[in-house]
């Protein structure tokens, strides 16, 4: 199987620096990955070094914990996309997910979906599955669906845990085929790749594309 253009070389950590976003852009060019995943201040940087290529650039939203307020969300979300940023990836209103309060949870995704979608760019929602119960996914789902998100993905890679087979094989289950489903955190090797792929993944979030091929 062929994974080169469904990965999105990734790194979110803290202290990143300019040298690790140069070499993670090389990568990404040298392999021909989808995209690569970078935080939001280093967006505009990636997009520069990226613009003669076919490579992508992402960054994220409300990252890594998700309770940032709407307002700020979709203020993070536009000036990332004016800096060149292609895909958004946001994460979910966890706290407001397991207080039950499921309209708060939607009318803020639905403030950056409706946002980034009128710009021509796609919007991710993060469910961060390995902080929700079976149910509580389903419910996540079933809230990115009624929106009509572009895709949902399971993880920041700060939590717990990542991305899982039975997670995936669930949340397809629950979504409609128009959205599709990145697998994040904890990637690290070609076979688990495949694994996520098969259950129903589209797109794998990872910091160690290279060894992935």
């Amino acid at each position: 199987m062929n994974i080169k253009d469904k990965i999105e070389h990734t790194i979110l950590k803290a202290d990143t620096s300019l040298k690790e976003i140069e070499s993670l852009c090389k990568e990404a060019i040298d392999s021909a990955f989808f995209a690569v995943c970078v935080p939001p201040y280093f967006v505009k940087y990636a997009s520069l070094m990226l613009k003669n290529s076919e490579v992508k650039v992402i960054t994220v939203v409300g990252f890594p914990l998700g309770y940032n307020t709407t307002p700020a969300k979709v203020e993070e979300a536009r000036k990332a996309m004016d800096e060149g940023a292609a895909e958004i990836d946001m994460v979910m209103n966890i706290a407001a997910l397991k207080k039950g309060d499921n309209n708060f949870v939607l009318n803020d995704i639905l403030s950056v979906t409706t946002l980034v979608q009128l710009k021509g760019c796609k919007l991710k929602v993060i469910i961060e599955t390995a902080m929700l119960s079976q149910s509580e996914k389903i419910t996540a789902c079933e809230i990115c669906a009624k929106v009509g998100v572009d895709f949902v993905k399971t993880s920041t890679g700060f939590a717990s845990s990542g991305a899982k087979v039975e997670d995936i094989k669930l949340m397809r289950k629950i979504l409609p085929s128009s959205i599709k489903i990145k697998a994040s955190g904890g990637v690290k090797t070609k076979d688990q790749a495949i694994k996520l792929l098969e259950a129903g993944a589209d797109r794998l979030g990872a910091s160690s594309g290279p060894a992935l091929i």
